[in-house]
């Protein structure tokens, strides 16, 4: 196991490298990059956002270029602009160098985790981050251990109660909830339970209260558990139809099999056969898959519901982000987003050894 380990690591360096190459050169080569955000910004804004944003390395503001006549620019709407001004940009952008080397530079600052600046905020990205992290761990892996709380029990009591009543309108709800999108539900949710047009029960925004700190320790668990209520429940209706599913159809699967007919033969009680011989076999993929659910709510479909609930995490920087074309920020968290993903899908696969001791990787390699 420990060659298969090895060999894993190793291939996670191929990959994240042509991650990071796919995905460079189609951003860097559309239009909209962060010279053309800037000219954007000042021909809409006028000369103040010239002053903020042609700083240079001695932290001065630089006075704004004065326009120069209208001229041919490979920059859209950079007709009239002082071609000197624009080439300042380019080099406070790093533009002035061949793709390929802004690129090697790129890679080899990731090497040693150095994900530099970002354009627009003035602040380190790794910095940004880490201040964005709490709101989107507490989004994921609260959605991800309620959507498993609830799916797997349902599950399994579908499979055991296959064709029964409640299989069928538990089948209907399940339906239903994956059939309306999370945002929508979050904005029923704010409707009527946030002050809206019914009850007043839960807050409105943010993570915890402003005076979150004052509280106690118990008070500040429930102040927290207050707060993420609603995006909790928002984010799960639509989350735990397929793992049910998967639950259910894992379990029949296996309920059919020989051994589980042998082991109802030795006279066995139903408990007995579910619990101590097919549970674990049907729950192999579905535990084993906790990573890459867990990745999966983390860094995806949470914008809308960081918006609706005033909730400034991950989702929304990654939006805002693209939106900016912030390069240090977009390729700095996907390097390290791609790089936990490529992780855990390792950590994934071992899970199916400590699940089911049987599988061994590394012979099936041989």
């Amino acid at each position: 196991m420990l060659g298969y380990i090895v060999r894993r690591l190793l291939l996670i360096v191929p990959t994240l490298f042509a991650i990071m190459v796919v995905n460079f050169v189609i951003i860097q080569t559309a239009p909209g990059g962060p010279v053309e955000q800037v000219i954007a910004r000042l021909t809409g804004e006028g000369a103040a956002i010239t002053e903020r944003v042609t700083r240079a390395g001695s932290g001065e503001a630089a006075a704004p270029q004065a326009p120069a006549a209208a001229g041919s620019s490979r920059y859209r709407g950079a007709q009239g602009l002082d071609p000197e001004f624009i080439a300042e940009l380019e080099h406070q952008f790093g533009f002035d160098r061949p793709l390929h080397e802004r690129f090697l530079k790129m890679m080899r600052d990731y090497a040693v985790f150095d994900f530099g600046e970002s354009y627009f905020r003035s602040r380190s990205v790794v910095d940004l981050v880490l201040d964005k992290m709490p709101v989107s761990i507490s989004l994921g892996l609260g959605t991800t251990l309620i959507v498993y709380l609830i799916s797997i029990p349902l599950g399994i009591v579908k499979a055991v109660r296959d064709g029964s009543r409640f299989d069928v309108w538990s089948s209907v709800v399940v339906v239903i909830g994956n059939a309306v999108p999370s945002f929508l539900f979050a904005v029923l949710l704010l409707v009527i339970f946030a002050g809206g047009s019914y009850l007043d029960w839960f807050p409105l925004r943010g993570l915890v209260s402003d005076n979150w700190h004052e509280l106690s320790w118990p008070d500040r668990i429930l102040d927290y558990l207050w707060h993420m209520a609603l995006p909790w429940t928002a984010m799960v209706i639509g989350g735990f139809a397929t793992l049910t599913m998967l639950t259910k159809n894992s379990f029949l699967d296996q309920i059919h099999q020989q051994y589980v007919m042998t082991a109802r033969a030795k006279g066995l009680s139903e408990r007995q056969v579910l619990l101590g011989h097919v549970f674990r076999n049907a729950m192999l993929i579905v535990i084993a898959g906790f990573p890459s659910a867990f990745v999966s709510i983390l860094f995806t479909g949470t914008v809308f519901i960081e918006v609706i609930f005033s909730l400034d995490g991950l989702g929304l920087l990654g939006f805002e982000a693209a939106f900016n074309r912030d390069y240090p920020l977009m390729f700095g968290t996907l390097y390290f987003f791609s790089l936990i993903g490529l992780i855990l899908n390792l950590v994934s696969d071992l899970m199916y050894t400590l699940v089911d001791p049987r599988i061994d990787f590394e012979r099936r390699e041989a």
